[in-house]
């Protein structure tokens, strides 16, 4: 019982303790060495914030052309995609609307006219030597794919990309490579620029006179080579685009959004946790207990991997809240009905996990299929409540069927043997 106790104890103390460090942050010196968690909400550092909560600006691109083919508009998404990374807008977001439409969201910038005119010229793509003379064009390029095979005598397969010129390339390349080989060591290469940044720069060492070359080295998994492909396959815009919408959305409002959802999120879990303990006893605390492991692994989650929490993002997290208490009450209600057919406490609680066990994982797994479809068919504020469904209803699932049945079992082994504890009013004899 002790040892129970002692587990229970220490439990307690790393789900507080977990709960306090993501929603408040840590900063630490241990052994001259600080050690820094981000608070949830830091600008900086914790969970993005959408358009909807922090205010930001809103530019929807139509392409210039009779027809636009999927892999077009793919293009056109990756080149908006590599302009706002490199123009420091991490947080914006790209979706397709309709067939030749783009929509694209860049949180806390309120005047978004400069991103326009710089989103709105063409990418340019460019091969250029050690001097920086431009020795290929996008136009030179017919297509760059990634591979994993031997590229030489030595059988060894490795990870690269294979480059293919058109006509016009062929010669321009050759000449360019030649020079190239022949260059000390340090200078023999030739870069692959983005709008003047160096994407990738690869070494030459021999001349290269033919319409297809391998870039190779450096190159440790197949991610690595299938981004450098599709930046050289999008670098310039098939077509030209134009902007047909341009929306500003206030801070004013997005502030107030995220007070009243926070407001509205913790009063639900606040009743939430007094109905568990009020109907389960016991349970109901083990429960309310699971469910702030479960509140501390999705704030880190979603801080650690900086997802974007829009208000529709909210609302998937304060649904799969919901989930993860049904499902508790599922496994709560297949335990009271053990104990009522007189079985030992230790028997319910193992059986009533393992009854409860197939309907948790059917109920989740829908949820998980209806957040992929949406996140798959949707766009903007569909996605962000899709993603964060998504990862709520996982964890919820994982705090359901191991935080709480490893806590409850705790419970159990301090011997507690009111079965009142656990929810289960006891019969009252009738006297005639």
């Amino acid at each position: 019982m002790k040892k129970s106790i002692a587990k229970l104890i220490i439990a307690l103390l790393v789900i507080v303790t977990s709960v306090v460090v993501v929603l408040g942050g840590m900063n630490i010196s241990v052994f001259d060495y600080d050690i820094t968690y981000p608070n949830a909400l830091d600008e900086d550092w914790g969970i993005r914030q959408g358009l909807d909560l922090v205010g930001g600006s809103v530019i929807t691109y139509e392409a210039q052309t009779e027809t636009a083919t999927d892999e077009q508009m793919q293009s056109v998404e990756n080149v908006l995609r590599n302009r706002l990374d490199s123009l420091g807008y991490n947080e914006a977001t790209v979706s397709r609307q309709g067939e030749k439409k783009v929509r694209i969201e860049i949180p806390a910038i309120q005047d978004p006219q400069e991103a326009v005119e710089t989103l709105g010229k063409t990418a340019v793509l460019t091969f250029a030597d050690s001097d920086g003379n431009t020795v290929l064009e996008a136009s030179d390029v017919s297509s760059a794919t990634a591979a994993y095979a031997a590229i030489d005598d030595t059988g060894v397969a490795v990870h690269h990309v294979k480059l293919k010129l058109n006509s016009s390339g062929i010669d321009k390349f050759a000449q360019a490579t030649s020079i190239a080989s022949q260059k000390a060591e340090g200078s023999n290469y030739i870069a692959i620029k983005l709008d003047d940044e160096v994407i990738s720069q690869p070494r030459v060492t021999t001349a290269i006179n033919q319409s297809e070359c391998v870039i190779s080295g450096g190159f440790t998994d197949s991610t690595e080579t299938a981004e450098l492909a599709a930046l050289i396959n999008s670098g310039n815009l098939p077509f030209s685009i134009k902007d047909v919408e341009l929306s500003s959305i206030g801070p004013t409002l997005g502030e107030e959004a995220l007070k009243t959802s926070l407001i509205a999120a913790g009063i639900g879990i606040i009743l939430i946790l007094l109905f568990m303990l009020l109907i389960y006893r016991l349970p109901g605390l083990v429960a309310d207990i699971a469910l702030l492991a479960y509140i501390a692994i999705v704030v880190y989650i979603m801080t650690f991997f900086r997802i974007n929490l829009s208000l529709a993002g909210i609302a998937g997290i304060i649904l799969s809240i919901g989930m993860a208490v049904d499902a508790n009450v599922i496994i709560f209600e297949r335990i009271k009905e053990e104990l009522k057919l007189g079985k030992t406490i230790k028997t319910s609680v193992v059986s009533g996990f393992n009854r409860a066990f197939i309907a948790i994982i059917d109920a989740n797994i829908t949820t998980i299929i209806a957040a992929v479809v949406l996140y798959i068919f949707g766009t903007g504020t569909i996605q962000g409540f899709a993603i964060t469904l998504a990862i709520g209803t996982v964890v919820s699932m994982f705090t359901a069927i191991f935080v709480t049945k490893y806590l409850l079992n705790l419970v159990v082994d301090l011997k507690i043997k009111n079965i009142a504890l656990y929810g289960v009013r006891k019969k009252k004899e009738v006297v005639e």
